[in-house]
């Protein structure tokens, strides 16, 4: 095995789902800035949908500032159960990944600060593995731009996993269970056995007690349905959406869920976990979705066989390129040869081509031998 191979060996297993059947837990996310945040929590109306949904809200820490600590503290004194969501500054990445372990430790600390000096709470503490905003930005606008990562294939990121492993075990001997929120193609490269999407995107593929697998179907519409019910059967949290809000500048989102849409994805989630969560609850308030849950009917058909074996096929393709792509070096070779090799063989008839075509006929070599002179 060469050097390289031993560097990128995947550090992973393949994972079963660790399910939880029972009663329906729901949670929200919110990803809102401080002053956002109180004015949602004007009044105690949100509080009491919240209470008869039994639902927990996942705060995104956007910010450490004391106005955010007051909203916690009416959550708290609520009996809302309350999980953070570790968020860096943008100009450390915004969300966790392999390249800004340092940040999220230091994050963290600060976190940790901030919990104490204002007496807050936390049910949980989630991690965001996603890639870096700016980059994500920047292929937004030009999907082109994703060649500029495509180096990376080559890194080793077991040092930055390994980091970021240690700050779940920080995390854990604070008293906090952890979560992390993961991209669904993370079952693909485990399924696949590599490390390609991690060295590209920056994902990292940590032990922690729960992971909430991202089908967000706003951003793959008309087939994301498919891909929810596909991926939400390897994964024992699901969370759907988009229904409104979270970061939106630079990134141009698409159009948020409308009611039938997310009704559809809740009830294609609850298939196959108990686990749910939505994005976003500032994006349901707005729309009146919270009114409209308290009656769910959880139990209606919902027909998705079609989009889910087209996302069956296409995530077998997607395994099959992660193979080839996780040998880089062999990768190239074989691309050059196939590159080479055609090249050759055209200059070669060519050439002979050109040789018959002018009617020249090789002149004989002389085997006669030579008299020598006397």
């Amino acid at each position: 095995m060469s050097t390289l191979d031993r560097l990128h060996l995947p550090s992973f297993a393949h994972r079963e789902p660790r399910r939880r059947w029972g009663a329906l837990q729901l949670s929200f996310f919110c990803e809102l800035g401080a002053a956002e945040l109180a004015r949602l929590f004007a009044d105690d109306a949100l509080i009491h949908l919240l209470r008869r949904l039994r639902a927990t809200v996942t705060l995104g820490l956007v910010d450490l500032s004391s106005g955010r600590a007051k909203v916690v503290r009416r959550l708290n004194e609520a009996g809302i159960p309350t999980a953070a969501w570790l968020l860096l500054p943008e100009e450390g990445g915004y969300w966790c990944n392999a390249h800004n372990a340092g940040e999220a430790w230091e994050r963290y600390g600060d976190f940790v600060a901030w919990t104490r000096a204002h007496g807050l709470r936390w049910e949980r503490v989630g991690i965001d593995i996603e890639p870096n905003i700016d980059e994500v930005r920047a292929v937004r606008r030009n999907p082109v731009a994703i060649l500029r990562a495509l180096p990376r294939i080559f890194r080793c990121i077991a040092q930055n996993r390994e980091m970021y492993q240690g700050l779940v075990r920080r995390i854990h001997a604070d008293g906090y269970p952890v979560d992390a929120y993961v991209f669904p193609f993370i079952h693909t490269e485990r399924e696949a056995g590599t490390e390609v999407l991690q060295r590209i995107t920056g994902m990292i593929d940590l032990r922690v007690d729960r992971e909430i697998v991202m089908l967000y179907t706003s951003f793959a519409r008309p087939h994301g349905h498919g891909f929810l019910d596909f991926y939400a059967r390897h994964f024992p949290a699901v969370a759907v959406g988009v229904t409104g809000g979270g970061v939106e500048e630079g990134l141009d989102p698409p159009p948020p869920l409308s009611w039938d849409e997310l009704a559809r994805d809740l009830r294609l989630a609850r298939r196959h976990t108990d686990d749910i969560h939505v994005f976003s609850l500032e994006g349901c308030v707005e729309q009146g979705f919270l009114e409209r849950l308290v009656d769910f009917d959880w139990g209606v058909p919902v027909e998705s066989a079609d989009a889910t074996e087209r996302a069956a096929a296409l995530t077998r393709r997607m395994g099959l390129a992660l193979r080839a792509l996780d040998r880089p070096h062999v990768t190239s070779l074989a691309a050059l040869a196939a590159v080479a090799v055609p090249l050759g063989l055209l200059a070669l008839a060519g050439r002979a081509l050109r040789d018959s075509g002018n009617g020249e006929k090789p002149e004989a070599p002389d085997v006669r031998p030579r008299l020598e002179s006397e």
